[in-house]
């Protein structure tokens, strides 16, 4: 396979054409590595690096062609509606049709930019409608937010609160207030160029077939763009991510929020996260039954999975055991070490294809091979939480494993009663543990700003002795332990007479 790339960057716009000779490879090894590839492409948008979505995108657009056209080919007899429903290939309504049989005599014309100038090809409605049900359906992050197709729409209105009202005669703040609720949004500043590569093989398959290959084939790069925006947008030429703030923008970017420091995904820290999602436009609390965490799929598997997997009596593990109910999305778009927890239904997005009401235009700047055409669709959209507690930043760098908490009935822990290697305090200077101090508690964590903190551990038995280690630097009772940023091991041995127990502390600096 031979291919030639040329990639323009335009601020967080990538735009791609390509050129390429598909070899034939066995459907099964494309299917295999499609979703590999897809991966590819998110992260490739999600680090604007055009050079990995050249590449990434050349994967794809080889693999989808060689997919259709062994499906066509071993299908040529099909004419049961069902079969061809199970491999995307829809029944076209007349529309369609006729749309498609246009498109495809402009790419065989000799001079294919000016047979679409001269036909204006669009896109059915009907099509652009199926392409974004296809990223409902197979992107669960995009299909639970508020996510409209905006089709033709170049402006629209979108209200920031649940519902904007007022009982009795209207004075001057009420009307402040309902006013305040609504905001316009300009659908046609924001833009995503989408190519679609053509060769004429794909064209003697017949309108069907190049509607599921033109769908596909937009779907997934759509997806990739909407996802890195919606997520980790920065608001300049992009749509405003849920990981951003509402105001505070220096010439268009806006900052991300500022991160929470967490370190246990427990009872106290998610109080701490549902309390500020509670919090309401104008002062007022709402109510909700579950929330959404966003998280890179490298933290999922290193730090969340452990950190909220439990283990049963029966020796059995139960994966994703949250304080409230939680539902995990892994998204590439999401920054290494951060996760984003939120109320989905709080982000408004809209994509659609605005004025241009799905033109396709031709790109002759791509020097393409005789048998291939490069063409483009212009998407245009937008997005914004719709209030600046919808979503919570949160920096998981310091996240530790679950561990099971071991409750101790009795005072003494040996058979004579004689000895009780375990404490009766132990303080990190002013800090909080969590959970609070138990004697019969092993395993704590503890947040701090602070350099240093002053460790102190009084023992049960007043003959106990007190070990203290800050990883393997011994640290005087009563002195102060220096930390590193991130997570730091403070290990606190007890022994009393022939019993020794062992206290471990997490102390995360940020």
């Amino acid at each position: 396979m031979y291919n030639t790339l040329k990639y323009v960057t335009n601020r967080g716009r990538i735009n791609i054409g390509l050129q390429y000779f598909a070899s034939m490879k066995n459907l099964d090894t494309v299917n295999q590595e499609k979703q590999a590839i897809v991966q590819k492409i998110n992260a490739a948008v999600t680090a604007n690096d055009d050079k990995a979505f050249a590449t990434a995108f050349d994967e794809f657009a080889v693999m989808l062609h060689d997919e259709v056209m062994n499906e066509a080919r071993g299908m040529v007899d099909a004419v049961d509606t069902k079969v061809l429903d199970a491999r995307g290939v829809r029944q076209l309504t007349s529309a369609e049709k006729k749309f498609y049989e246009s498109f495809c005599g402009a790419i065989k014309s000799g001079n294919p930019m000016q047979a679409l100038t001269d036909t204006t090809v669009i896109l059915p409605e009907t099509v652009v409608d199926s392409i974004f049900d296809d990223i409902r359906a197979n992107h669960p992050l995009l299909g639970a937010i508020r996510f409209q197709n905006t089709g033709w729409l170049t402006k629209i209105l979108i209200s920031t609160t649940s519902g904007a009202g007022a009982w009795g005669a209207l004075t001057a703040e009420i009307e402040k207030e309902v006013a305040a609720a609504y905001g316009k949004i300009d659908l046609e500043k924001k833009k995503f160029t989408a190519y679609i590569l053509i060769d004429k093989a794909m064209l003697d398959l017949g309108p069907a077939w190049v509607d599921r290959y033109v769908r596909e084939l937009l779907s997934e790069t759509v997806s990739a763009g909407m996802e890195s925006g919606f997520v980790d947008g920065d608001g300049d030429d992009k749509p405003r991510g849920m990981t951003r703030a509402l105001t505070g923008a220096v010439d268009g970017v806006y900052p991300r929020k500022t991160a929470i420091s967490i370190t246990a995904l427990d009872q106290n820290t998610y109080a701490t996260i549902l309390n500020t999602l509670s919090q309401g436009p104008n002062g007022k609390r709402r109510s909700f039954t579950s929330i959404a965490m966003i998280v890179n799929p490298a933290d999922y598997y290193t730090k969340v999975m452990p950190a909220t997997t439990v283990r049963n009596t029966d020796g059995g593990f139960v994966h994703d055991v949250f304080p409230f109910p939680t539902t995990v999305y892994q998204s590439a778009a999401v920054p290494a070490g951060y996760a984003v927890f939120g109320l989905l239904d709080r982000y408004w997005a809209g994509v659609g294809v605005g004025s241009d009401k799905g033109r396709i235009w031709y790109d002759d700047s791509i020097k393409v091979f005789e048998d291939q055409r490069a063409y483009f669709v212009k998407v245009y959209g937008d997005g914004t939480a719709l209030d600046a507690n919808a979503f919570v930043y949160a920096n998981i760098s310091g996240l530790v494993a679950y561990t099971p908490r071991v409750y101790v009935a009795n005072e003494s822990l040996n058979v004579l009663g004689t000895y009780d290697a375990r404490l009766s305090s132990l303080g990190i200077g002013t800090k909080t543990l969590v959970p609070a101090f138990n004697k019969s508690i092993f395993a704590y964590t503890c947040a701090t700003t602070d350099a240093t903190n002053t460790i102190t551990a009084v023992s049960k038995d007043g003959d106990g002795t007190i070990e203290i280690l800050n990883g393997e630097t011994p640290v005087n009772n009563g002195a102060a332990a220096t930390w590193a940023t991130g997570a730091n091991t403070l290990t606190i041995n007890v022994t009393s007479g022939t019993e020794t127990e062992t206290y471990t502390v997490t102390v995360t600096k940020s």
